[in-house]
């Protein structure tokens, strides 16, 4: 036995269905307003999950690549310091040839030991270098001036401390140096004791240079020949941490290299997850609003009939 469908029941079918047009229409609407496939987590609770998922990503991804720029910048002001203090030994050494030639005058010896005075203090300059208001050679102590311009710079013993920038999951970079390292450990006639044991350093950069002014004061041109083993030895540790920066700067070029390609694939999914096909949304939008302006047409037909029509 069929039911009766009163007019009531055919009104009430009609604007359910024309409703759900209209809401699909604003749905449509939306995301072409806004661009996103997700406005809310209920467009899509399995999207909304890796969609979250990819921005932490590359929130993490964006603070090590901070991370990476700030370790860079590091490394490379490190580099420019070493290279300067390479150009000062070079002119120390090529002073110190000069100065164990026998042939020259008091006058000569002089002029050389006030330059090689003038290129010490240029390097104690070097050394108490500071980079965004930290110095560079003091380990962890970057508030502390590691070399007092004033004292006896071949006694000083610099923080050993490390500073690490994150640069990578579990991944950690060194970017500062040693003072020790690279202008010398206190020498042994300094009575300054080292730890570990036996690493006084008779090479130390300004020990050498007090030597040779000394000698050359003194027109005692044996004593600056024998300074030039220790000022060459000393060069060739300084140029030995310089490589090993630049090993560094290779190595956080790479990872920088590597963190944007990170960041494109997941910047990649992220749209693939959340952002709208705008070419699709508008022919879909089209369609369900002819859709939508046919149901208006026939409800029109469908409900037009009164008592009074009938009663005609």
């Amino acid at each position: 036995m069929m039911g009766r469908v009163t007019q009531g029941t055919i009104t009430s079918q009609l604007l359910r269905n024309i409703n759900k047009n209209l809401s699909q229409s604003a749905g449509l609407q939306e995301k072409l307003s806004t661009g996103r496939n997700i406005n809310r987590p209920s467009d899509d609770p399995v999207g909304i999950t890796y969609a979250l998922r990819y921005r932490s990503d590359l929130s993490i991804n964006e603070r090590f690549q901070s991370n990476v720029d700030s370790a860079t910048s590091w490394l490379s002001f490190n580099d420019t310091m070493l290279s300067q203090v390479t150009d000062v030994l070079q002119r120390v050494k090529d002073l110190a040839v000069q100065g164990s030639n026998d042939t020259n005058p008091d006058v000569a010896l002089n002029n050389i030991a006030d330059e090689i005075t003038q290129l010490k203090e240029q390097l104690v300059d070097i050394a108490n270098s500071q980079f965004k208001g930290k110095y560079v050679f003091n380990g962890q102590f970057t508030d502390k001036l590691p070399y007092d311009p004033s004292g006896t710079a071949e006694n000083v013993l610099t923080d050993t401390g490390k500073i690490d920038y994150i640069v990578n999951t579990g991944v950690q970079l060194t970017v500062n140096l040693s003072g020790n390292a690279v202008f010398g450990f206190p020498p042994a006639s300094s009575g300054v004791a080292v730890a570990p044991p036996n690493s006084n350093e008779d090479d130390n950069v300004f020990h050498v240079l007090d030597q040779m002014i000394t000698s050359l004061r003194s027109a005692n041109t044996t004593g600056v020949s024998a300074q030039l083993g220790p000022l060459e030895s000393r060069l060739n540790k300084v140029l030995t941490q310089r490589a090993e920066v630049g090993a560094r700067i290779n190595r956080v070029e790479l990872m920088e290299a590597r963190l944007k390609d990170l960041n494109l694939n997941l910047e990649t999914l992220q749209s693939k997850t959340e952002d709208a096909d705008l070419e699709d949304l508008i022919i879909r939008s089209k369609v369900n609003e002819n859709v939508y302006q046919a149901s208006l047409s026939v409800g029109s037909k469908i409900i037009q009939p009164t008592l009074v029509d009938f009663l005609r």
